[in-house]
């Protein structure tokens, strides 16, 4: 049985932090699955970050029967301004970072609370997940392995994976010192803040499913692929100069720098990097190859990238219905190697 709604005035040990945009059809079923959570210490803050829906109306609605929920209604502003609001109200001394469209397992919050007290040099706990598509049946996808200890995570740190931010529980104190998360990181904004956190604490991965995760076709990983590939690779960068020199030149930037300015901020073969990175995101994916991406791929090829493979990606914008661009890579790809 859920444990008993802890009083509305009591500093409660976690907080669950959740950002909420147009995710009426998603929310009921997530919140009801924090509130069968079998640890009931926890205040629920769900932020609507101005929904056009009826997000609010239902978080409101749940509010009214349990005081643990606490519904936030702002103005469009964003995910990232909305969770670095949800880490500034945070009560509690561990956040709970879950999505409006994903859902608990319910022994996850008793579970990654026992770990960080088990745990006090850890400041960070995830776990494994299952996935989930529109209707909330289970989804074909292949299983994620992630690693599970901190020696493992910061093996993976580059290429990852490393960590669903969705199942992601950590101490309040360690996000808010290293500045929460950073709006030039968009759609990587996560990743920036692992990669930062690293340095500070040791991680983990609890290796149970504690959580189900939407897969939709719109979702933020699909639409935005090609920025969210270009800024982790960007993150990464800066990660790497901030071990070698203890500065970031990110640091005082409000604009992630152009490809064009990337060697001179952190040394030669940077911009070929970030565009190695993003190739090898958006190898079968043609229609970002032959669109937005484009410039990217051209410039990978003038990078001297192996042949190949991107030969093989000329036939896939072909069969794609890009014949044009599928000839454009040809072609550049004959001239780098003459």
């Amino acid at each position: 049985m859920p444990a008993i709604p802890a009083s509305p005035s009591s500093t409660p040990a976690v907080t669950v932090a959740t950002s909420v945009y147009n995710a009426a059809q998603t929310l009921g079923p997530a919140i009801e699955s924090v509130l069968a959570q079998t640890f009931g210490d926890f205040e629920f803050l769900i932020l609507d970050d101005g929904s056009t829906d009826d997000s609010l109306a239902i978080a409101q609605a749940y509010a009214a029967r349990d005081p643990r929920v606490r519904p936030i209604a702002m103005p469009r502003q964003g995910l990232v301004r909305s969770l670095n609001q949800l880490f500034a109200q945070a009560r509690a001394p561990l956040v709970a970072r879950f999505d409006a469209d994903d859902i608990c397992m319910p022994e996850r919050l008793a579970r990654q609370v026992a770990f960080l007290a088990e745990h006090p040099d850890h400041g960070l706990v995830a776990c494994e997940t299952t996935f989930i598509d529109e209707t909330g049946a289970p989804a074909p996808n292949p299983p994620i392995q992630r690693p599970h200890d901190h020696a493992a995570i910061l093996a993976a740190l580059e290429h990852g994976p490393i960590l669903c931010h969705s199942a992601v529980m950590v101490r309040t104190d360690l996000v808010r010192a290293a500045g929460g998360y950073r709006e030039v990181f968009i759609h990587a904004e996560d990743y920036d803040l692992w990669l930062r956190l690293a340095s500070e604490t040791r991680m983990a991965n609890l290796a149970e499913c504690l959580l189900a995760y939407r897969i939709t076709p719109g979702q933020v990983s699909s639409r935005h692929v090609v920025a969210q590939a270009r800024n982790a690779a960007i993150a990464w960068l800066a990660h790497g100069a901030r071990a070698r020199t203890g500065s970031d030149p990110i640091a005082e930037l409000s604009a992630l720098p152009e490809m064009g300015e990337l060697d001179t901020l952190f040394g030669a073969g940077s911009a070929a990097y970030v565009r190695q990175r993003m190739i090898d995101r958006l190898l079968y994916a043609p229609e970002r190859l032959a669109g937005e991406a484009w410039p990217v791929l051209l410039g990978h090829i003038a990078d001297g990238a192996p042949r190949a493979r991107l030969w093989r990606t000329a036939i896939r914008l072909l069969k794609a219905g890009h014949p044009l661009r599928a000839v454009q890579t040809a072609i550049a790809l004959a001239r780098q190697a003459a």
